[in-house]
């Protein structure tokens, strides 16, 4: 099994940066693509920013240029360092890795979600 724990979320002003992380662990083989969800109070969940492997990224529009997406593979672990933030980044966010492990094929993991609240 794969667990994914998160850490960094909180209370910020906007205009105000975190970095969160979420870091991965078991009988780990491989990690493909590993990335980061949102959800706000009454809408749905929004996929947020993916990073492959190899490093390549992809984000949502609403955050390009201000979220960025990093991991550390020899860590198992998904950075998301969030600047400028405004308002409507208020969500419960959580990671994800598309991991194996030595008895199981590729699967999606999540982890338990972090509270960022942008707000004055």
């Amino acid at each position: 099994q794969v667990q994914l724990v998160e850490s960094g979320g909180g209370l910020v002003q906007p205009g105000g940066s975190l970095r969160l992380s979420c870091a991965a662990s078991g009988s780990i083989f491989s990690i493909a693509t590993m990335g980061w969800y949102r959800q706000a109070p009454g809408k749905e969940r929004e996929l947020v920013a993916t990073i492959t492997s190899g490093g390549m990224t992809s984000y949502v529009d609403s955050v390009k240029g201000r979220l960025t997406i990093s991991r550390d593979n020899a860590k198992n672990t998904v950075y998301l360092q969030m600047n400028s933030l405004k308002p409507e980044d208020t969500a419960a966010y959580y990671c994800f890795a598309d991991a194996s492990t030595r008895s199981t094929m590729l699967r999606t993991s999540w982890g338990q979600g972090t509270q960022v609240t942008v707000s004055s």
